[in-house]
């Protein structure tokens, strides 16, 4: 997996608020709902969700921190 904050566009000392801003912008973009049969837009969506599911957690985003 890439580094989740290059798949997020955003920089290591981001604000809860400017990363989730980040994953709703991308996630809008890249849904599988708005890029229907487009295989590339659907796994961009999972390496997003992914990026997000561990750094919007304060736990995990600590450890994987350092």
């Amino acid at each position: 997996m890439r580094d989740p904050y290059q798949v997020l566009g955003v920089a290591r000392g981001v604000s809860n608020e400017d990363l989730r801003k980040a994953y709703r912008k991308l996630a809008k973009e890249f849904h599988p709902d708005r890029n229907q049969g487009n295989e590339k837009a659907s796994d961009r969506f999972k390496e997003i969700s992914a990026a997000y599911d561990l750094l919007g957690d304060a736990d995990r985003r600590g450890k994987y921190d350092r």
